[in-house]
């Protein structure tokens, strides 16, 4: 079983924390790491990290979707460097995604329907309506049956929202585990531009609300 997950991470810059990101993944478990960046090869990093390099500038829509269709593992876990293991994380996830789930993660929650689906409340380990993509695994060919990411998505905040209603939508189950994970500094929000994050982000969410706001028929249990 072991052999049928893949651990994949989007490289873009602050190498030192993704070699923290990197060191605390084997530290705790031999399952393989795909790397891959878009935009200014770095030979440093290619050589410490084996990353596959892709010259033209992707988002993060692009670059899951180059995982889905590159790996050949059955799952695939897409971590943000941010996330750092303390222990062994991958083997209760492994464990739920076999029990039939398509979607297990870290963090996540459900969409708060009387806030007319605008936000996400987080109610602890059970099934819910979205996973964070800090620690996102899921069922690779399921997720390219709802379509994978989306190629506009060319920022993660929400974007991972949209992933797991996608899930959903097709009948997919997502849960959320307690798993030994810690994050660091995240980079992809605190050190972006303010301006174009909060634009990027209000971009995703629109989209969310105009493909999904409504239909709760493919939400999870409240509780």
């Amino acid at each position: 079983m072991a052999g049928s997950i893949r651990i994949c991470l989007i490289a873009d810059g602050f190498f030192g924390d993704f070699g923290n990101c990197v060191d605390s993944i084997k530290k705790f478990t031999d399952t393989p790491i795909s790397v891959f960046a878009s935009g200014k090869e770095n030979k440093e990093a290619e050589e410490r990290f084996g990353a596959t390099w892709q010259k033209n500038k992707l988002g993060w829509g692009h670059s899951v979707n180059y995982f889905l269709k590159s790996v050949q593992e059955r799952y695939i876990v897409i971590m943000d460097p941010s996330t750092n293991f303390l222990g062994d994380a991958i083997t209760p996830t492994l464990e739920k995604l076999e029990d039939g789930f398509e979607g297990v993660g870290w963090r996540g929650g459900l969409i708060n329907i009387d806030d007319g689906w605008r936000s996400v409340d987080d109610r602890g380990v059970g099934e819910v309506d979205v996973i964070f993509s800090y620690f996102f695994a899921f069922n690779r060919e399921f997720a390219l049956r709802a379509g994978g990411a989306n190629p506009s998505a060319t920022y993660y905040r929400n974007a991972d929202i949209e992933l797991s209603l996608a899930l959903r939508a097709l009948g997919g189950k997502l849960w959320q585990l307690d798993l030994p994970l810690e994050q660091g500094r995240h980079h992809g929000y605190h050190d972006v531009d303010p301006e174009y994050r909060e634009k990027k982000s209000k971009e995703n969410y629109n989209r969310i609300l105009e493909k999904y706001r409504g239909r709760t028929e493919i939400l999870s249990p409240r509780r």
